[in-house]
């Protein structure tokens, strides 16, 4: 582990240390457990604790399977410990809310009862949504059905398929068995394209290379292309490139295919992982080399980047349709208020400019097992033909 890593390491110890204190001193007393109740309650938060940041280093310092073992219970952990936190800090903000209202109005709330039925409401809340999200995440992604109007588009091209799958994650959860089931999904559906948008791997080639082999079963006509993401460059992106193309991927890595449905030529370009330049900065995200020669009459002219904000330095370039990954439409509550922060879309099809913009929800997860009010997605596009302006 680097320097900078076990710097971010011990910040991310400190917070979480501290994030469980406060849910323990603002739960705990107020649910009234009794003196063995709140041992019980206060021995979870610790295992929590500890659970989590072995769950994030159990993968990479411990031999599977008891690394993977490790992991899920630690992730478990972290998805848990993420809804009691958030909905902690909910409910001070009514009970302060509460406080006030009481105070103007002068009503004489029953705190005590308040206080303890909140408190168990809070814990009952966390449980069942990390459950819910659980049965969400583990089962396969649903097929997502989207058309893209595209001025001027060739009737021939009417119709045109791209099924995208992004964000799958294969690593200490999601093994061969899940990738397995999304690969067949996405040949029943017959494409004439497949996109995979980054963010395939969370681990190194020797590890993760026997669990992600189904992608190499893809199949369609036209191709089946594969982007960067920034995952791929935490995991070793050399050797997985050269295991993705071994797989028979097309890898698209600022460069462009011509591929000819109906006899008209259609561009299909990849740029590397927006971020890909602080890891190398020869494989620097460049929209415009990977459009560089390609055929001027070419309609449309589609773009693969992993992060839906390569979008502003495409745009102007002439493409006609971005697809994207990356924000894993906020995974689970309340992650998805922070994305547009980062970037310009959470999830579905946008407008930017003259060019589309597609970001997939993604089709695994990252992290905690969990999925709630985001639903992974493998994305079945077709192209269709709006009057030109």
């Amino acid at each position: 582990m680097s320097l900078r890593q076990s710097s971010f390491f011990l910040r991310f110890l400190t917070l979480g240390a501290l994030a469980h204190v406060y849910v323990g001193a603002r739960l705990i007393p107020d649910a009234l457990l009794g003196g063995e109740g709140s041992a019980a309650a206060i021995l979870a938060l610790v295992l929590s604790c500890v659970l989590i940041p072995l769950g994030m280093l159990g993968r990479s310092s411990v031999h599977p399977p008891w690394g993977d073992r490790i992991a899920w219970v630690g992730l478990l952990a972290m998805g848990l410990f993420s809804s009691l936190f958030v909905l902690t800090a909910l409910r001070d903000a009514l009970l302060l809310l509460a406080w006030l209202a009481n105070l103007a109005v002068g009503a004489g709330l029953p705190w005590i009862a308040l206080r303890r039925a909140s408190a168990w409401t809070v814990a009952g809340l966390a449980l069942a949504g990390t459950l819910a999200g659980l049965y969400n995440a583990r089962r396969r992604a649903r097929v997502v059905d989207v058309d893209v109007p595209i001025a001027g588009l060739p009737q021939d091209l009417d119709g045109f398929t791209i099924v995208q799958i992004s964000d799958i994650h294969v690593g200490p959860t999601i093994k061969k068995r899940y990738v397995q089931a999304i690969v067949d999904a996405v040949n029943e559906q017959l494409p004439d394209m497949v996109a995979i948008t980054g963010d395939v791997v969370d681990g190194s080639v020797e590890q993760l290379s026997a669990q992600a082999s189904p992608l190499g079963e893809l199949r369609a006509p036209h191709g089946v292309y594969l982007v960067t993401g920034n995952h791929e460059y935490y995991s070793g992106v050399a050797p997985w490139v050269a295991e993705f193309r071994r797989m028979g991927l097309r890898v698209l890595m600022n460069e462009h295919a011509v591929i000819h449905p109906a006899g008209l030529p259609v561009v299909v370009a990849g740029v590397t992982d927006y971020s890909a330049g602080s890891f190398d900065p020869q494989q620097r995200s460049n929209p415009r080399a990977a459009l560089a020669g390609a055929p001027a009459d070419a309609l449309p002219k589609i773009l693969l980047a992993h992060q839906p904000r390569s979008a502003a330095a495409a745009e102007p370039l002439g493409y006609t349709l971005q697809l994207s990954g990356h924000t894993h439409g906020g995974q689970f509550f309340p992650w998805g208020f922070f994305v547009r922060f980062q970037q310009p879309f959470t999830a579905g099809l946008h407008r930017m400019g003259k060019m589309w913009v597609y970001t997939s929800r993604g089709t695994g997860y990252w992290g905690p097992p969990k999925r709630l009010g985001a639903p992974s997605e493998i994305t079945r596009l077709r192209l269709r033909a709006a009057p030109a302006r």
